[in-house]
């Protein structure tokens, strides 16, 4: 099961989302008309730029998730999709990177993977 995807097509019914490629290369990306906020790497794995302050707030029950994995420094996190609430948690982690990309990070970073490509989400 490519949960991935199953991920992907729920998050593109989010009328404040829209598809395209991620910077990193990703081919599935989602985004603001001025933000990246989750990107799809392979079948089970989905980043979210959370940013580092939403991330400061959430800490300790990212840290609690088996599924989330942090990058130190970084506004992003992955989340790892092996079962169906592994979506349902990247779902509410899409919906605080909404919530938190509002307010601009300070020193954005890129994706956990350093891949970038031309163009961005629009």
């Amino acid at each position: 099961m490519n949960t991935a995807r199953h991920a992907s097509e729920r998050l593109m019914s989010w009328p404040s989302l829209t598809p395209g490629r991620a910077h990193c290369g990703a081919e599935i990306g989602l985004g603001t008309a001025t933000e990246e906020i989750v990107h799809f790497h392979g079948e089970h794995e989905a980043d979210v730029h959370l940013t580092r302050a939403m991330i400061a707030k959430l800490r300790p029950a990212l840290l609690g998730s088996s599924a989330v994995r942090l990058r130190a420094g970084s506004g992003w996190v992955t989340v790892r999709l092996d079962m169906g609430s592994d979506i349902d948690l990247l779902a509410t982690l899409v919906s605080a990177a909404l919530q938190a990309n509002g307010v601009p990070d300070v020193a954005p970073d890129g994706c956990t993977r350093t891949r970038p490509v031309t163009g961005i989400i629009r």
